[in-house]
């Protein structure tokens, strides 16, 4: 879709979307609450939209972050909120700057000036119709970026196929495979099947297209390999290769047992070397494209870590 074309289709989904969250339905946990009335959801937002922070990070995949960095927007709240969120400073708190769509227009266009190569969307499906708002300000405004969603993979694949010609590169977890690991990590016992959904219908939508090194469209899956989990690592490593064909795959090591993790004695310790060989192997056995993170990567990838900076906002 060309920049009119993405203001047209945001036009005609924004009404119904502001509609759902009257009666909240737009992630899996359906929580039904009035968020326009002011109730709040399970991701802990009512109606309004804030920024935990927003800078052209250079600690994504290369061919996201390429040489300037991509635009990120970290989002407060989140519909998931798992036990051991790196994020959890903004994303089980509602931590940073209230932002309308004008705020965020502003964001995503100074992000541009700076030279990120995309706007990327940080846990962005609980306040999606306001974001659609400060994107469609922002496409009047002279946006041109590509767009990524950047996604725990807990999502209704519903919601996602409205995306289809607005969001350029889904950037999706899949975490668990397992219902007992998800229920026990993320209080989310069908994540595997809504996130299986919500992939294949993203795969369906993007096919992988370059220009030069930058990635301009396509669909990358995330998994963080979880201590003592390496069964679901590889259920979840061989469902994708045998799933979505068309997916770059970016396997991560840099767990830690942040937030609350030892509230689950199995997940409260780094994965090990072993675990890392076993993953490393069995990548290379299913000759997956994308990239495996070194063993033991530095903390500062993770959001605990990461300074607010709002000065833009």
């Amino acid at each position: 879709m060309n920049t009119s074309e993405k203001i047209n289709r945001i036009e005609k989904l924004l009404p119904a979307l502001y509609e759902r969250l009257r009666r909240c339905d737009i992630c899996p946990r359906e929580c039904h609450r009035n968020r326009i009335a002011g109730e709040k959801g399970y991701c802990g937002t009512d109606a309004s939209v804030t920024v935990y922070t927003s800078f052209c990070h250079r600690g994504e995949e290369l061919p996201i972050s390429g040489r300037n960095g991509s635009g990120t927007l970290f989002f407060s709240g989140c519909s998931l909120r798992c036990i051991f969120c790196q994020n959890h400073t903004f994303s089980h708190t509602i931590t940073g700057k209230r932002t309308d769509k004008n705020d965020l227009a502003d964001l995503m266009l100074s992000l541009q000036r700076k030279g990120a190569h995309n706007i990327n969307l940080v846990t962005p499906t609980h306040v999606l119709p306001q974001i659609l708002q400060g994107l469609q300000c922002a496409y009047h405004r002279g946006l041109s970026i590509p767009i990524v969603y950047n996604t725990s993979g807990y999502e209704k694949k519903e919601i996602v196929a409205l995306l289809e010609g607005i969001v350029d590169i889904y950037l999706a977890d899949i975490k668990y495979l397992s219902a007992d690991l998800a229920k026990n990590c993320s209080n989310a016992e069908d994540y595997p099947r809504r996130c299986r959904e919500a992939v294949q219908q993203m795969a369906q939508q993007v096919s992988t297209v370059y220009e030069k090194d930058l990635l301009k469209q396509g669909l990358i899956i995330r998994h963080l390999v979880l201590p003592n989990h390496i069964d679901n690592s590889k259920e979840v490593l061989s469902w994708v290769k045998k799933n979505l064909p068309g997916a770059l795959v970016s396997v991560m090591f840099q767990y830690r047992p942040y937030y609350n993790a030892h509230q689950f004695p199995l997940i409260d310790r780094p994965v090990n070397y072993r675990e890392y060989e076993q993953i490393n192997e069995l990548v290379e056995q299913l000759d997956l494209p994308g990239w495996v993170q070194e063993f033991d990567p530095p903390d500062e990838l993770a959001g605990v870590y990461f300074t607010p900076d709002n000065k833009t906002v």
